[in-house]
């Protein structure tokens, strides 16, 4: 039986949701960056950002812990849909990304983790062209990495984002390095 695509975005969001929620008990607070840190899951045909969900207003640091501002939908998140969009136009399978804070302890712990990580440099950035859609694209000539990061430039955070082919996926790396960081 084919599913349609409303089943595809109800499976999309049921996903998304059970994610946010491991996210929610299990991420370090350190990984959240100022800005905040997002998941975002793509339909398996996304074209454009409102094919894409995440989560509204982003995941914070609330008393603690990381809390969702607001619900999973789709449409929420312009730049972490723009990571997955780029993505996937190297990898289809791959429809899902996550942003969390950038250190070079967490970038170690990923190395050791066996995760094929690249990184790119803002000030290299063509101009007329979107950080994320030239940064993923950079990455990704020889096959999607599962980690992309830079440095960050003036006024623009450090970021480490973390791709996979559904949320599980990325959410398991998120709280692998939660656990290894509270460790330390």
């Amino acid at each position: 039986m084919m599913s349609t695509p409303g089943d595809e975005r109800e499976v999309v969001l049921r996903e998304l949701e059970e994610s946010v929620r491991a996210l929610s008990l299990g991420m370090a607070v350190l990984l959240i960056p100022e800005v905040g840190s997002n998941i975002a899951y793509a339909t398996p045909t996304a074209r454009d950002p409102s094919q894409v969900a995440a989560v509204e207003g982003r995941i914070v640091r609330l008393s603690g812990r990381a809390h969702p501002v607001g619900q999973v939908s789709f449409g929420a998140s312009d730049h972490v849909a723009r990571i997955v969009l780029t993505a996937m136009r190297f990898d289809p399978q791959v429809r899902c990304a996550a942003n969390i804070r950038y250190s070079p302890e967490t970038v170690r712990i990923l190395e050791e983790m066996l995760l094929e990580i690249c990184s790119f440099d803002r000030s290299s950035e063509p101009p007329g062209v979107k950080t994320m859609d030239w940064g993923v694209a950079s990455c990704c000539r020889d096959g999607v990495p599962d980690v992309i990061y830079d440095l960050g430039s003036v006024g623009k955070e450090p970021m480490i984002r973390l791709l996979g082919e559904n949320p599980g996926a990325v959410v398991k790396n998120i709280l692998k390095v939660s656990a290894r960081m509270n460790k330390e």
